[in-house]
């Protein structure tokens, strides 16, 4: 039986990735060594983190005067790195989820915060907007996809301030115009590579302007003289990330890559829509997640939940359960996810409604 892999992270990579960087934890790049016993000084895992650099600047046409680093810590050390770098007397944040409100109470250890607007007391089942941002904020902080609860922006925001990002989780699954944000930043665990490298992409205009002290190695500048070899980089998962891209520009770029996500998500949308059994979380169409569907019963048929999760599990469909602040389903849905998965799912969702609904 296959097994269709809907986990939020973290998540399904393409096979060409989990191929490529199991040769090399075998031989790498012909070395006889594993990729996991190498020096990350050495020549070829050099070249790798060179090419991923260069990689990753392409596939997001990101514009001279920024630079792309790899580090460690995951996206949660980047709450407390943005406005350690950037946060002089007041920053604003847009609080959309679970990850948002963490990365506001991190910034609060640093200045001012302004929490422009929040759909927290609704369970985070929309975006606002029509909010005003502080013209004198340092940045303003965004977090573009939420996957815990099914919201995404989708667009690149004009703003009248330096504009942060944390796009753990759509990053690569739609064009970004990347002169519109002074930061964006994520885990690589969604829609990149395996769980232990994070991103960041910084203009470096913006750097320098803190009159605090910054500690080594949660300076950012630290990390661009360095190449993203200050210290020791994770090897693996930027490899990984590598393999990731090269099968990106092979299926035709971002743009290929947000034709299939969409495709895929009005799919499995139609289908919660059209099923008298399910409905979505979401308020708004327009806020749904491309990258991670979340629904639940009907309030008729709120007592089969659990039998809908078993019945789905044993034809396959893994990590589909809800978070459990939402409870219901999550399908994440992410580049890496073929098209038939989801039609898979669909299918269980159809074979279930016949049984239950006469």
């Amino acid at each position: 039986m296959k097994v269709h892999n809907f986990s939020a992270g973290p998540s399904i990579l393409p096979d060409f990735t989990v191929e490529k960087t199991a040769e090399a934890i075998k031989n790498f790049a012909g070395t006889s060594l594993s990729l996991m016993e190498v020096s990350h000084r050495s020549k070829e895992f050099v070249a790798v983190m060179d090419e991923a650099i260069a990689l990753f600047k392409e596939l997001l046409s990101i514009p001279e005067g920024y630079s792309v680093l790899f580090l460690g810590g995951g996206a949660s050390t980047q709450f407390c790195m943005i406005p350690y770098n950037l946060l002089g007397k007041k920053a604003a944040y847009l609080n959309t989820g679970a990850w948002a409100n963490k990365a506001l109470k991190e910034a609060k250890l640093f200045g001012e915060v302004v929490e422009v607007a929040s759909s927290k007391d609704t369970v985070y089942n929309y975006i606002p907007k029509g909010y005003k941002i502080p013209s004198d904020a340092d940045y303003f902080h965004i977090t573009t996809n939420n996957t815990i609860y099914g919201t995404e922006i989708k667009e690149d925001l004009d703003v009248n301030v330096p504009l942060v990002a944390d796009m753990s989780s759509d990053i690569f699954s739609r064009p970004v115009d990347v002169s519109k944000y002074a930061l964006i930043y994520g885990g690589a665990q969604k829609n990149l590579a395996p769980a232990g490298v994070t991103f960041v992409i910084v203009k470096d205009e913006i750097l320098g302007k803190v009159d605090r002290q910054i500690p080594t190695m949660l300076n950012y500048q630290t990390h661009i003289d360095g190449e993203s070899m200050f210290n020791t980089p994770p090897v693996v998962p930027v490899f990984a990330a590598l393999q990731t891209l090269k099968w990106i520009k092979e299926q035709g770029g971002v743009s290929a890559m947000q034709k299939l996500n969409e495709d895929k998500a009005a799919v499995l949308y139609n289908e919660i829509d059209s099923n008298p059994m399910f409905k979505g979380t979401v308020i708004n169409k327009e806020d749904r997640s491309l990258m991670n569907i979340c629904f639940v019963m009907n309030d008729e048929y709120k007592e089969l939940e659990k039998d809908f999760y078993e019945f789905a599990t044993a034809k396959g469909m893994s990590g589909i359960k809800g978070h459990r602040s939402v409870g219901g389903f999550r399908a994440s849905t992410y580049n890496a996810l073929p098209k038939s998965s989801v039609q898979a799912l669909v299918d269980c969702m159809k074979e279930f409604k016949s049984i239950h609904v006469k």
